[in-house]
């Protein structure tokens, strides 16, 4: 009944990508200016390659909300591309941040797309110690200033799970800097945070903190992807880690959760803009069939699936997350280099076990 096509065997990545067992050396690059020192050390224990590139390249920006007189230094990862087309802003899904792109970035750079990825406001590594609330409301703000300071062009925008709520929702309230989306395994049937609003401010810390916590942040990590090696799970457990340990984290997350949370689902039917669903066949968070009504409710929509996948493509699949991503945007010359990135991941990919 409905057309979903099915990455082949032109971009497979049929493993996972690995962490090597060899003492990673002393973690260089990340700014004392960006991180402060307690989460530069935490930083060191990173073995992914990838992520601690990706962590060398954020910077703070400063961003302005509505109605404030103080700046947020924001973090985000700023185009090395520079380019005359509309350009991609990757989002992050719940309580992530951009180094979540650590996989994908890279690639969409190689096929000449200029990138900026940007940490949600509450969430990743920005600096929250005047406290702003960090509600909806403020997520929105936030972006739009953002966007309004620094890309000033209309984004090919990517929200993968809840940030892909968060990219409706700011479609629909500022049309004019939105062009495309592009939604990967898509949370956005969730009532927000449902009766965890209504908790008492002393339940809802004591939930955040466990939240936090290395043991749930494994059973989540392990979750989401597809048959983890122990040490890549813990790995990567580790890089999700990072941006909760920031002193103002508990108090923004708490923020969020008692403000209610998105809930776009009534926005869905409204998006004019051509998008791009793109979903894990294999995703154990969210069920496959709220992407097929998803597609279906969507005016504009076209969706992909990329089987053996879990809840984060561009993670666990990041060749076929960037070849889907690259198929759908128009780009002269297509600069997508095959052969060099199958040789790439010839080198970084360990097979099925």
């Amino acid at each position: 009944m409905f057309n979903i096509a099915t990455i082949t065997a032109a971009f497979p990545a049929t493993g996972i990508l690995p962490v090597s067992n060899r003492k990673s050396p002393p973690f260089l690059g990340a700014s004392a200016d960006v991180f402060p020192s307690f989460l530069l050390k935490e930083m060191e224990r990173i073995q992914d390659p990838f992520a601690r590139k990706l962590v060398s390249r954020i910077e703070m920006l400063p961003v302005e909300l509505s109605g404030s007189k103080h700046r947020i230094m924001s973090s985000c990862v700023k185009p090395m591309v520079q380019d005359t087309a509309n350009p991609l802003v990757l989002l992050h899904g719940f309580d992530s941040s951009c180094l979540e792109w650590r996989y994908t970035l890279p690639l969409l750079e190689q096929a000449g797309f200029e990138t900026w990825a940007i940490d949600i406001l509450g969430w990743g590594f920005s600096n929250l110690e005047t406290l702003p609330p960090c509600n909806v409301d403020s997520k929105r703000d936030h972006l739009f200033q953002f966007w309004k300071s620094y890309i000033k062009r209309p984004m090919l925008l990517v929200g993968p799970s809840l940030g892909a709520a968060v990219a409706i929702d700011f479609a629909i309230h500022h049309p004019e800097a939105v062009d495309k989306l592009i939604l990967i395994n898509a949370s956005v049937y969730a009532e927000g945070t449902g009766n965890l609003a209504k908790l008492p401010k002393s339940i809802a810390y004591a939930g955040v903190s466990l939240l936090k916590s290395l043991p749930l942040r494994f059973y989540a990590t392990n979750l989401t992807f597809n048959a983890l090696p122990f040490s890549t799970c813990l790995d990567w457990t580790h890089i999700a880690q990072l941006h909760c340990l920031l002193p103002w984290w508990e108090d923004a997350t708490v923020d969020f959760m008692i403000s209610g949370g998105y809930n776009v689902s009534a926005l869905i039917n409204q998006v004019p803009n051509k998008t791009l669903i793109i979903w894990g066949e294999n995703d154990r968070i969210i069920d496959n069939k709220l992407a097929v009504r998803l597609h279906c409710e969507l005016q504009n929509g076209i969706i992909r699936r990329i089987p053996n996948c879990g809840h984060i493509p561009h993670v666990e699949k990041p060749h076929a997350a960037a070849a889907l991503i690259t198929e759908f945007l128009p780009h002269e010359p297509p600069r997508y280099n095959l052969p060099k990135l199958r040789e790439q991941e010839d080198k970084i990919l360990v097979r099925p076990f």
